[in-house]
């Protein structure tokens, strides 16, 4: 039987309002996911970290996960290995670069042609702290991968997620979203570019966009559910593989044996997309000391976060920055 621990956290409700109390439970597990027999799930970033991880107990748990991987070749030898380990694993491979708009959109056209419903997304991959690089379409490479190919993404297959059953988007964010600012007047980063800045602008991005889809969602009384959740400090790749070296020497090296696995920082978004009780609205992370390792509980979103005119604004600028709309169907 799973140990007992005691916790108290206090979190934004679903409207971003009052707070309200979360008492003792048992932690929480992977080996406490439902079956998933039958459902259909799309990782993104799922080659390696805490995607991998993701899709390994998911499809441990009978689900049918898609590894939507930028690099093909990465994304099947991935794919091989938990094979490998679990023969009956219900496994595809699809090339998704989420920085590249043409990408996201070829993908979401693929997988409508191939499936026609989806159950969970989990909005997971994600680029940290490169030099200043430009997405193909001229967007800050960060806010274009970590937010606004997610944005695009989960708009062109909200259609098959509301055929799903208990549909769920997850969005993964960061502890870091709640030190940074959405630089509106510089998102590009033409002017004031910083690594980490703009990586924290990036997570900022992905709590408005999730919290601000979790009210839309809502107002169209439409079954999906939206959904956050942040790993804490785990240790992976997002770190070393390519960031700036200062970034790389302190988080990928200095600071790494502090870090959980991946298999423990991806508790808070499977909790998220498979936890009957789960509800819309919720912020996922660690319980530990500073939400950086532990077991999943409700966390805080940051007041910024829940702004409903910076969820509105957020909205309109990824619209037009895409040339993307969310078509919200009602409940079925």
């Amino acid at each position: 039987m799973p140990s007992m621990t005691l916790h108290a956290t206090l979190t934004l409700d679903a409207s971003g309002g009052s707070l309200c109390r979360m008492t003792s439970q048992q932690r929480w597990t992977a080996e406490r996911i439902p079956d998933q027999t039958g459902r259909v799930f799309v990782v993104t970033g799922a080659n390696s970290g805490l995607g991998l991880a993701t899709t390994r107990a998911l499809a441990r748990r009978g689900g049918r996960v898609i590894l939507a991987v930028r690099d093909e070749e990465k994304g099947r030898r991935a794919a091989d290995r938990l094979t490998a380990a679990q023969p009956d694993a219900r496994l595809e491979v699809r090339r998704l670069d989420l920085a590249d708009l043409d990408s996201v959109r070829a993908f979401a056209e693929k997988l409508r042609a191939d499936h026609a419903r989806l159950d969970v997304l989990v909005n997971n991959a994600g680029v940290m702290a490169p030099p200043r690089t430009l997405s193909p379409q001229g967007h800050e490479v960060q806010f274009a991968a970590n937010h606004l190919g997610h944005f695009a993404l989960t708009a062109q297959l909200l259609d098959l997620l509301t055929a799903g059953s208990d549909p769920r988007v997850v969005t993964v964010s960061s502890p870091n979203h709640r030190k940074a600012q959405l630089y509106f007047d510089d998102l590009t980063g033409e002017r004031r570019y910083s690594p980490m800045g703009y990586y924290n602008q990036s997570k900022l991005a992905n709590a408005v966009f999730g919290h601000e889809l979790h009210r839309r969602l809502s107002e169209a009384r439409s079954p999906v559910r939206s959904l956050l959740a942040h790993p804490g400090y785990t240790a992976t790749n997002l770190q070393t593989d390519g960031p700036v070296a200062l970034v790389a020497v302190l988080f990928g090296r200095l600071l790494k044996p502090l870090a959980q696995t991946p298999d423990q920082g991806a508790l808070p978004q499977l909790y998220a997309a498979t936890e009957p009780e789960a509800r819309g609205g919720e912020f996922i992370g660690p319980d530990g000391r500073g939400e950086l390792r532990g077991a999943p509980t409700r966390v805080q979103l940051a007041a910024r976060a829940a702004d409903a005119a910076t969820g509105r604004r957020l909205w309109e600028v990824s619209e037009q920055a895409t040339g993307v709309r969310f078509a919200f169907p009602a409940s079925r």
